[in-house]
């Protein structure tokens, strides 16, 4: 058995595209998983699957919460491992900053360097961000609501075809406490 996080897009924001967590578990717990928990309202589920195909998962969350929603969520699915080895391999300083200045955007996919050389990070400064494995670092010393640097990466040109999602660093480091063995 592999211990997932399932991650979902947008749901539960200012009364809409409601998802509440209790239905959330039962959904997950119906497609077969176990151990099914969640995390907040913003659509954070820790479970158990005997599948090693993140994103077979990802896809089967996808079309049952639109079969029993009536709207469709992305999804991103993720190992315990993975989000674990996001959390350590963290190029900014996390001892030092508070969970609302840091933030993950967790992507469907790699994305390279050249799609973000359009930016001029110097005129960004002093919030930063860096690639790593599916994931975008963002630091956002005033947080995210205000970020300038953070309404850039969100344009659909950057990402152009990849799914993406933004937690903070509080509930990265919740969710792999949550997945841990």
């Amino acid at each position: 058995m592999t211990t997932y996080v399932a991650l979902l897009r947008g749901i539960n924001v200012g009364g809409h595209r409601k998802v509440p967590m209790a239905d959330l578990r039962t959904l997950v717990a119906e497609l077969g998983h176990g151990d099914v928990r969640t995390y907040l309202q913003s659509g954070n589920a820790v479970f158990s699957s005997p599948s090693d195909n993140p994103d077979a998962l990802t896809t089967e969350l996808e079309k049952a919460i639109e079969a029993h929603f009536g709207f469709t969520v992305s999804c991103l699915v993720r190992s315990g491992t993975y989000l674990r080895a996001v959390a350590d391999a963290c190029p900014f300083r996390t001892d030092t900053l508070e969970g609302k200045q840091l933030h993950a955007t967790f992507l469907s996919e790699q994305a390279g360097p050249e799609r973000f050389a359009s930016l001029d990070p110097a005129a960004f400064l002093p919030e930063e961000f860096r690639l790593g494995d599916r994931v975008i670092y963002l630091h956002t010393p005033g947080g995210l609501g205000r970020s300038k640097l953070a309404e850039a990466l969100a344009r659909p040109a950057l990402l152009k075809g990849i799914d993406a999602t933004t937690r903070n660093w509080n509930t990265v480091v919740k969710l792999g406490e949550m997945s841990a063995p």
